[in-house]
């Protein structure tokens, strides 16, 4: 293991293993090309396929389209029916119970 600094949690990266039915579904482009060809591999990646950047032939990321995530209300929070008497100033007594 590698240690960075003081910092133990960062490791030695981890190997990823790339299935090769996967590789044949999907465009793989070499660092200079992809480089050249960005933007036409963003348009690809839009069109919801994915993109390979290989190094020297040999797998090294994969470029996805990001799904922005759908709106989400809090369905466990009802509207909150809050007491007239809630905004009423405290009696003596009551200030001195909170002390």
């Amino acid at each position: 293991m590698t240690y960075y600094g003081d910092n133990d949690y960062w490791s030695e990266p981890i190997a990823v293993e790339v299935d090769q039915v996967d590789l044949v579904n999907m465009g793989q482009y070499n660092v200079q090309e992809a480089k050249t060809r960005l933007s036409e591999l963003l348009n690809l990646v839009e069109r919801g396929e994915d993109v390979v950047i290989a190094k020297s032939g040999r797998p090294v990321a994969r470029l996805v389209k990001i799904e922005r995530p759908s709106r989400r209300e809090l369905g466990f929070l009802a509207p909150l029916q809050i007491p007239d008497e809630f905004y009423d100033p405290w009696t003596d007594d009551e200030m001195g119970a909170a002390e």
